[in-house]
């Protein structure tokens, strides 16, 4: 039943609820509703996680691609800033763990205001990105809506200089 209704939830809000929103409006800890989740997408239902919370998937705007970067933590602002100007959403993060394999991060990061509260977020817990994993390796799975605007992503990614030519696959 509090599946059903957390489903319910998602599908009326229309902003991100976090995990913590869910545990206090259902009265149980942050884990069940993680746990909730994964049965929920288990079952096919098409929830994304982001930085900012939980909400129903909403279809590709366009195109989908990967762009290999690497790059300081002091240039992650930057790079997506640079994206998302373009009209790029940048969908998630990923990173290749020598030890625990491919380990991804949801991001959905569709404006500049996104970024900010992103990057507010990682400072006021005092995480680190996934990218110090890896050296500053990373990929980013971002949608366009078309192969022009992609085009112009990948070519301010390497204006930057941290377009990962060896490992880009556009």
């Amino acid at each position: 039943m509090r599946r059903h209704e957390l489903l319910k939830v998602l599908r009326e809000s229309k902003e991100p609820i976090s995990g913590g929103q869910f545990a206090d409006l259902f009265g149980v800890s942050r884990q069940v509703i993680v746990h909730d989740i994964a049965l929920l997408r288990a079952e096919g239902q098409a929830i994304d996680a982001t930085t900012r919370g939980y909400r129903m998937a909403s279809g590709p705007i366009g195109l989908r691609d990967v762009f290999a970067v690497r790059h300081s933590p002091a240039e992650t602002e930057t790079e997506l800033m640079a994206l998302v100007d373009l009209g790029i959403v940048v969908k998630e993060v990923i990173v290749d763990h020598p030890l625990y394999g491919e380990l991804r991060g949801g991001l959905e990061l569709r404006s500049r205001r996104d970024v900010d509260l992103f990057l507010e977020r990682l400072r006021e817990h005092g995480g680190q990105l996934l990218s110090v994993l890896t050296g500053g390796a990373h990929v980013h799975t971002v949608e366009a809506p078309d192969a022009v605007t992609l085009a112009a992503g990948r070519q301010a990614l390497a204006q930057l200089g941290i377009l990962d030519e060896a490992e880009d696959r556009g």
